[in-house]
């Protein structure tokens, strides 16, 4: 019999379906109800490793299925090219980041079309192609216009490696999330997104994505971080009002000092009032080159410096001492806390480590809190102690109680904050879409005109990041001087380039019109999106995903979408691992999806991604059987061609209610069933099934019966493995692509199980299977039970308690003693 030769016959197919375009996405007239299948697309740092091949699998799945269910599908590819992971994989190997990064997105390409993904690439483009960047400069200029962009000086996060600042979002636990050096803060002048303008409508809307996990969902709410408290202002000597903001009101008698971040300008205003203005220098660089994990950990010692200074309580006119600490961050609240060490974790350390009072002022249901002898502190809601008028009352009530007093004192009003800071875009670096902005010493800022985009990023020979954070555009003086458009004279052109994500916050509308003279064509954004289906690694749950709804709101209120969400349904893969352990270079420990498509071949690789396990679970190729999959489909091709004599020719209905056909129609309705919940891994378990009752019956069955069997499990099969589907398909008779035959229907009669095992317990251990109908009641379940010797042998002279029944599997029966 003719081998299975995974690797012929891919090729084959790939190159045929190339041919005919199949994969383009209908145009306005096709009558098909529309399907955005969107893959999150990948850097071009290297080859694609195994979790792309994870996630442009069921991608595909996606894709393919819903093709063979009649929709019109949209599932387009593209490149994510600018920024640090390719620039920085460039100067490691020596290379400029043009070149590097377009010879991988050349080898993924390839990669890409080897797994035979059903791209259509008529509508791909890389966002570092001028014809891509003009677009998203354009779209800088409308947020300019509407102050949504804006450039300050504030303190940011500064990679030392990478020399650039990072966005709070790509700084994970101190830490770039590029290199995972240690980040440091710098003072910059930089350009920022106003994000914070859309914190509420990002909150609540997430209420809206009910196609989202509540993890992903739940990461977001706590990375906007919206809190409810009070501002309320003391006054410092030396300073005058400060306004602190506190979610806790009702401990405003228990603090016992006041405490600025380092940075906060009143810190050093009242360090030089005391004479002290060298020794707070040293203090505030000690304090620099902390990370802000270290900052904010519990468990070390506070740096404390003395103001000499004192804040006036406004609740009850106390005078409490005033310190800078490195664990109050300018970026959180206003810069300034009051501190209650009996009530917050940090103060409490912090007033043990320099002596300072402790007052309990919440007492905790049962009472017995005694500040001297506290060990740490009591964070929770109770009874108001200690604080004058407000004696006794339950903590919301002191809250409101408390807040509202000072708010007619004009010391206090009702405050929601967040912990969402504010976009920074800006970026040191060479490969990344340039900012269109001119600044001229008479007209400042001032936005190229439209007519002049895109800016086109310089070719330089010293592209490589200068250790005094400086862009490596400054360096492109020609480049760099211009004419000011307003008043015709000399500015200078913005050397910063903009952060890569936001690029990638707005491609999925591109490639709805990729070739347009706009960002997109408002009318092909409407016909396609949003997306019905998004598929991608968790690890983009908050920044990615977050930019993107941010862009897609603010191109709401600017009247060019018609939509507030992209993507209303999101699902996220696990990742893959190896032995247990992250992929990578350092361990040893990489497999490689060309490796596995050269020794297997495609279809083997995507099935064995799928089989693995559940989409969301993590998945450890040490632990996978490609050998066995590969196996599997050897034998569903010699199956085939063993029984391509006996079929008859295609369009032969079968007739009646075979055994092979009640099996057959039963695993249509589960696999479809599976395939509309992703349930891949228990899809291809139940199509093995298949196929093992399909070679029992491979010379004996009906021909009409067998012919259905063998095209059902194909076209079940095919977005899975399309190739060897595909192959076989047309081995079967047929002239057209399984990939455009419709999914099988099943005939609800055939399917409907004529009888399952109904399980009969006494005290919880089994003593009798029956088999029944799958319709039977809990009544009639019960009556067999009870009816069968074997059990009736077990209830002799014994009292029944209650019987337990779940029709159709199972009825316990709970004895006295039992």
């Amino acid at each position: 019999m003719e081998r299975y030769d995974p690797q012929e016959l891919e090729l084959k197919w790939q190159a045929w379906w190339e041919e005919r375009g199949m994969y383009r996405a209908g145009g306005p007239d096709d009558p098909r109800p529309k399907f955005y299948a969107l893959d999150m697309f990948p850097y071009p740092s290297g080859d694609l490793h195994m979790g792309h091949a994870e996630a442009f699998t069921i991608g595909d799945v996606i894709a393919r299925y819903r093709w063979m269910r009649g929709y019109n599908v949209l599932h387009p590819i593209g490149w994510d090219a600018f920024g640090l992971p390719a620039e920085n994989a460039a100067i490691q190997r020596g290379l400029h980041p043009r070149e590097w990064t377009y010879a991988n997105i050349a080898k993924q390409r390839e990669t890409l079309r080897r797994l035979g993904y059903s791209f259509d690439w008529s509508r791909a483009f890389n966002t570092c192609d001028p014809e891509y960047y003009r677009w998203t400069q354009w779209l800088f200029l409308r947020f300019h216009e509407r102050g949504l962009a804006y450039r300050k000086a504030a303190p940011v996060n500064w990679c030392p490696s990478c020399k650039t600042v990072l966005a709070n979002e790509q700084v994970i636990q101190g830490r770039c999330e590029r290199c995972d050096t240690p980040v440091t803060k710098r003072e910059l002048t930089q350009w920022f997104l106003k994000i914070t303008e859309y914190a509420e409508r990002l909150l609540a809307d997430l209420d809206l994505l009910e196609g989202w996990s509540e993890k992903v969902k739940t990461m977001q709410r706590n990375w906007i971080g919206r809190s409810e408290g009070a501002d309320v202002v003391f006054e410092v000597e030396g300073v005058g009002p400060v306004t602190i903001y506190t979610t806790r009101p009702d401990t405003l008698f228990g603090a016992t000092f006041f405490v600025f971040a380092p940075e906060h300008p009143a810190a050093s205003a009242l360090a030089t009032r005391a004479g002290l203005e060298r020794e707070f220098r040293a203090f505030l660089e000690e304090v620099r080159a902390e990370t802000e994990v270290e900052r904010l950990a519990v468990a070390r010692k506070k740096k404390a410096f003395d103001l000499r200074a004192r804040a006036i309580n406004p609740v009850n006119g106390e005078a409490i001492p005033v310190f800078a600490s490195d664990y109050v961050l300018m970026e959180y609240g206003t810069g300034a806390i009051m501190a209650v060490p009996a009530h917050d974790q940090r103060d409490f350390e912090f007033a043990r480590e320099n002596g300072l009072p402790i007052r309990v002022v919440v007492m905790p249901p049962g009472g017995g809190l005694d500040a001297s002898t506290m060990t740490q502190a009591y964070e929770g809601e109770g009874t108001l102690v200690n604080s004058g008028p407000y004696d006794g009352l339950p903590s919301h009530e002191g809250k409101a109680a408390i807040v509202r007093d000072l708010q007619a004192r004009g010391l206090a009003s009702p405050a929601v904050r967040y912990r969402l800071r504010d976009w920074l875009i800006s970026r040191q670096r060479y490969w990344g879409c340039p900012i269109p902005i001119m600044h001229c010493p008479r007209c400042g800022e001032v936005r190229v005109p439209d007519t002049e985009l895109p800016v086109v990023l310089p070719e330089i020979k010293e592209y490589l990041p200068t250790p005094e954070g400086e862009s490596p555009l400054a360096r492109a003086e020609e480049w760099v001087r211009v004419a000011c458009p307003s008043c015709g004279g000399e500015a200078r052109r913005d050397t910063d380039t903009m952060d890569t994500f936001v690029d990638s916050s707005w491609y999925f509308f591109r490639y709805c019109s990729p070739r347009e003279e706009r960002p997109f064509d408002p009318a092909e954004v409407a016909r396609w999106m949003p997306v019905d289906q998004y598929t991608g690694g968790i690890e983009h749950a908050i920044l990615h995903l977050l930019y993107s709804r941010f862009f897609t709101k603010a191109l709401y209120d600017m009247g060019l979408v018609p939509f507030t969400e992209p993507f209303p349904n999101l699902l996220n893969q696990g990742m893959v691992l190896y032995g247990g352990a992250a992929m990578s270079k350092s361990r040893g420990n990489i497999v490689e999806p060309r490796e596995v498509i050269e020794k297997y071949g495609a279809d083997t690789l995507r099935v064995t991604m799928l089989f693995a396990g559940p989409v969301e679970a993590d998945v450890d190729w040490a632990a996978v059987s490609p050998e066995g999959v590969k196996r599997w489909l050897g034998r569903l091709w010699r199956t085939c061609l063993q029984a391509l004599p006996r079929l008859p020719a295609p369009g032969t209905p079968p007739r009646g209610g075979s055994s092979l056909r009640r099996a057959v129609h039963r695993t249509v309705k589960e696999v479809t069933e599976d395939y509309e919940t992703f349930s891949y891994n228990t899809a291809v378990a139940k199509l093995m099934s298949l196929l093992g009752v399909i070679q029992k019956e491979v010379t004996s069955a009906e021909p009409a019966d067998l012919r259905e069997a063998l095209e059902f499990l194909i076209l079940m099969l095919a977005p899975m493995a399309p190739h060897i589907t595909e192959e076989l398909w047309h081995r079967l008779g047929h002239e057209g692509s399984v990939h455009e035959a419709s999914w099988p229907a099943f005939d609800p009669e055939l399917a409907r199980e004529e009888e399952v095992t109904l399980v009969v317990q006494v005290d919880g251990k089994v003593r009798e299977r029956i088999r029944v109908a799958p319709t039977i009641t809990a009544e009639e379940a019960e009556r067999l039970a009870l009816a069968s010797p074997r059990v009736a042998q077990r209830l002799q002279g014994v009292r029944i308690v209650r019987v337990v029944c779940r029709p159709p599997g199972l009825v316990n029966i709970v004895t006295e003693g039992g």
